[in-house]
């Protein structure tokens, strides 16, 4: 009876746990990785077709996005999740699924150019199906067999629709030991969402640590009239608000705040501001919140959908869903707010708007969820000031700011107080999801606590039954080949571009002679350096 530590190992991302009952191994979540690698990550152990089962803690990629490729690779087993899980699951990975064919076909065409080799993709559509076809929907607070000496319970984690931690019971040759997941800790006193349920006892536990090291800003109460605030400010200058949003749960939350700000007029002067949700998958998540169990949801929200109000909709909300519809937002002027994916801006319509909006100065840029390393939105919440963006250099003169206390996450206040309401108190804790700082920290304070408490790296082994490890390998850091520093003829080519793009900036007025032959003149150049690029 083992336990075996493989994915969000001092990593906030791609979480994965192996654990081996009765000579059978099954798994608790099965997530993708997102941002940066910074530690080496050990592969399964066996293969994909010897893995009975998987126990999925909630929807989100970087916790269930991995399962279609282990269909790929021969799994064939049952996939046991909550219902609400279930259904977002099915909209969630058939999206990723795209996601990864569009990444492969894009790098295709990027080799073909270079004469390099062909991408495949992670995984494809018919993975993603298939995958679908294994899911198999649990209530909450009920007790099931998965495997022999295997049974488990989902209970109400209060950070996503459906999410949960998971109670696994293991008997082996008369021994028997419980361990419980967390999963990811919800925020306590968000909207929509009910707050973490409590577990009442375990033998062991393995916990997040996403916010393992600090505290949360603002009370999520005070979210409606923070982000009012940035909307006002913002409109006042004739720029729009990009919210970078996760497609399932962030949005839907934004979308309430959003409601309440109109309904009690708190953006003066811009009542009737248009709203945006330029993403497909999260008009479809948003389906799914709305066809909710509602016992599953917060009592506020159960008290508007009984007086016949729609929690995430108002005048003024409006979808897209085609690629033309979202390339029509940016040529409206009125100033607006967008909500798109992804919520780290590594991928989907996002990085258009941000495309369109960074190099304003009017425009703010709002985050509103965790930025990992490593991604985009991190880069620009550390001050970035030119970022790439298909092929093209932008420069950053919009507002970047955060909308504080807006997190599906506990803080390591709410991490404690749910930790605090178990009875029998877990024996071991292993603490993970968390960046190297976050999970040392976290694990810092629970011994403090009294806690016998870990923080394993990918590739360490525990014996339940011994209560001991078996193999607790160092993290081994990723090192990244340095980039070739730019030539200082490279160097001076930009200055010139900078120079000529100030003196373009100068010429509002002049004849229309002479700006027709300076666009010539620069047409002509770029023409010419586009041939050669491509020769």
């Amino acid at each position: 009876m083992r336990v075996e530590f493989l994915g969000a190992a001092h990593e906030v991302t791609g979480s994965l746990t192996v654990l081996t009952v009765n000579a059978r191994r099954f798994l608790v979540d099965c997530g993708m990785e997102q941002g940066a690698n910074v530690f080496e990550n050990q592969e399964l152990p066996v293969a994909a077709s010897e893995i009975e089962c998987v126990l999925v803690t909630h929807a989100h990629i970087d916790h269930s996005g991995n399962l279609p490729l282990l269909y790929k690779r021969g799994f064939r087993g049952p996939v046991y999740a909550t219902e609400e899980t279930c259904n977002l699951l099915r909209i969630m990975l058939l999206d990723s699924a795209h996601i990864q064919v569009a990444e492969a076909e894009w790098k295709n065409r990027k080799a073909k150019r270079a004469g390099g080799g062909v991408f495949e993709p992670v995984y494809g559509i018919e993975d993603a199906e298939g995958l679908l076809t294994r899911l198999r929907p649990c209530r909450y607070d009920e007790r099931i067999r998965v495997l022999e000496g295997v049974e488990a319970r989902f209970t109400d984690i209060g950070h996503l629709l459906g999410s949960a931690a998971i109670e696994v019971w293991l008997a082996e040759a008369g021994q028997e030991r419980k361990i419980v997941f967390s999963g990811d800790v919800g925020n306590r006193n968000q909207p929509i969402l009910r707050d973490p349920m409590p577990v009442s006892d375990a033998d062991y536990l393995l916990i997040e640590s996403t916010y393992g090291d600090r505290l949360h800003e603002r009370p999520p109460a005070d979210s409606p009239h923070a982000l009012a605030e940035h909307l006002k400010r913002t409109f006042d200058r004739g720029g729009n608000v990009v919210i970078p949003s996760f497609a399932v749960g962030r949005t839907q939350e934004i979308l309430y705040f959003l409601r309440e700000i109109k309904l009690k007029g708190l953006v003066p002067g811009h009542r009737d501001f248009p709203v945006y949700v330029d993403s497909p998958l999260a008009n479809e998540a948003t389906a799914v919140f709305l066809q909710a169990n509602p016992d599953h949801l917060d009592d506020e929200v159960r008290a508007l959908i009984r007086a016949g109000v729609n929690p995430i909709w108002f005048d003024g909300l409006r979808t897209s869903v085609t690629a033309d519809e979202s390339k029509q937002i940016n040529f409206d002027p009125e100033p607006k707010v967008i909500l798109s994916a992804s919520g780290m801006c590594e991928a989907g319509r996002i990085r258009h708007h941000l495309k369109h909006n960074l190099w304003r100065k009017e425009s703010t840029i709002l985050f509103v969820g965790y930025q990992a390393e490593g991604t985009l939105g991190r880069l620009l919440l550390d001050g970035a000031k030119r970022v790439k963006l298909f092929g093209e250099e932008i420069e950053v003169h919009a507002e970047i700011a955060v909308l504080p206390g807006v997190s599906g996450h506990a803080d390591r206040d709410g991490l404690l107080e749910w930790l605090g309401k178990f009875e029998r108190k877990p024996g071991t804790v292993f603490v993970n999801h968390g960046d190297d700082a976050s999970a040392t920290a976290f694990v810092e304070t629970l011994k403090g606590m009294g806690y016998d408490a870990h923080a394993p790296f990918s590739g360490a082994v525990y014996d339940l039954i011994a209560g001991a490890f078996v193999e607790q390998p160092a993290g081994v850091p990723i090192v990244k080949a340095k980039r070739r520093a730019k030539s200082a003829v490279f160097e001076r080519v930009l200055a010139a571009i900078d120079r000529l793009s100030r003196v373009a900036r100068g010429l509002d007025g002049a004849a229309n002679k002479e700006l027709a032959k300076l666009e010539q003149q620069v047409n002509r150049i770029s023409d010419e350096w586009e041939r050669y690029r491509e020769s």
